[in-house]
């Protein structure tokens, strides 16, 4: 049954089928709005975490797509539990967030200057589109000039993103590039704010749909409150008593929820499928459901002083067949063209390593060409 189950997660996360969501530009779309969120990330130790990610389930992803997909209004950026793209049908759920800073609820956003954010929204809404550098650009002194403080004018316009005054329009490579909400959004959109209800629905559609199989900490996860925990535990109840979850207990494990329409229509997969994943990827997420799921203890270790990391600094967990049997530590050397693997780990009591090997180097170098890096130092890949 823990294979059926692995099988399920995998499907749902579209890490199954070759072509989960088709190909091309819409693929990426579709692959978005399923999951409901990819997160970004900074780091570029490899290609960024929401390439990566999109990589591993649109063959032919190319990076351009999320640019293109932001200019056709049909996703956008804001904060799911991270900074992450999300579909734009999935809008209106953002609202409350987007109120709550705006009301001073979040203690990061209380002590900012609404007279500078005042005068950052005024220069977009005359002379267009922003960026954070633009700031820094017009730095006077206080006294003769509005744009006098970097730090300020900075959490100035993060606030107005996170209270939705602004919204990314485009990305030059990670850096962001601000226009008005109204600018940004698609017409006929749905602005009204959910009631609560309908936010846990929406949380627990997101969960089921992607996942499959999930626990109570998973689909409140970083949510607070007794309003959203009843409101969750009344739509679990109802989609417990109309049959379609089923529930398996383990002792020393919570309660985990399946979503049995899914459940019922995994399909075969290939034992020999070998996928290198970002840190950051959606399967990954849940520590507590990855380990009880797939025995798999991870853990991102670029956060972790480097005295006290035991497996590398930005170390990609590997897939192979409906398991997570390792882990591998590597860089891409863009200016060089050069992929470098520092080391990778396999999990105890791994075996089928002969057949493993030559798929995972495969893999590698189909990763590194990804990253246009083609040049494949893979020497400490061996039998041994």
């Amino acid at each position: 049954m823990n294979s059926q189950l692995r099988k399920l997660a995998l499907s749902r996360q579209g890490l199954l089928l070759p072509e989960p969501f088709g190909v091309g530009i819409q693929a990426t779309r579709l692959a978005i709005e399923h999951l409901g969120y990819v997160q970004i990330d900074s780091l570029s130790v490899v290609e960024r975490a929401h390439h990566h990610v999109l990589w591993n389930r649109v063959p032919g992803y190319d990076p351009s797509y999320l640019n293109q997909l932001i200019k056709e209004r049909t996703i956008f950026e804001y904060w799911y539990h991270a900074a992450s793209y999300l579909p734009m049908r999935d809008f209106r759920f953002a609202l409350p967030q987007m109120t709550s800073i705006r009301r001073g609820e979040n203690r990061y956003y209380t002590n900012v200057d609404s007279k500078l954010m005042a005068e950052i929204l005024a220069r977009v809404r005359a002379d267009g589109p922003i960026k954070a550098r633009d700031l820094k650009k017009n730095k006077v002194d206080k006294n003769k000039g509005n744009w006098w403080n970097w730090s300020g004018s900075k959490r100035a316009l993060d606030k107005l993103f996170m209270q939705g005054d602004l919204m990314v329009c485009h990305r030059n490579g990670i850096e962001k590039v601000f226009d008005l909400t109204e600018r940004c959004l698609p017409e006929g959109i749905d602005l009204t704010r959910p009631t609560t209800a309908e936010y846990a629905s929406y949380l627990f559609e997101t969960t089921s749909r992607s996942h499959g199989i999930f626990t109570w900490k998973q689909l409140l996860h970083l949510k607070k409150g007794k309003p959203i925990r009843d409101a969750m535990k009344n739509i679990l109840d109802e989609y417990l008593d109309a049959g379609l979850l089923k529930t398996i207990t383990n002792e020393g494990s919570p309660t985990a929820y399946i979503n049995i329409e899914a459940l019922e229509k995994v399909s075969a997969i290939n034992a020999e499928q070998v996928k290198i994943l970002s840190p950051f990827d959606n399967l990954l997420i849940h520590r507590d459901r990855l380990n009880s799921l797939f025995d798999f203890d991870f853990r991102i270790e670029c956060y972790v002083p480097r005295p006290n990391r035991v497996y590398g600094y930005f170390c990609l967990p590997i897939l192979y067949g409906d398991k997570l049997v390792g882990r591998i530590d590597c860089k891409a050397h863009r200016a060089e063209g050069r992929f470098e693997i520092f080391k990778y780990y396999l999990e105890d009591g791994f075996l089928n390593h002969d057949q493993f090997v030559p798929a995972l180097i495969g893999e590698i170098q189909l990763f590194a060409d990804f990253n246009k890096c083609p040049l494949l130092e893979a020497s400490i890949i061996t039998h041994s």
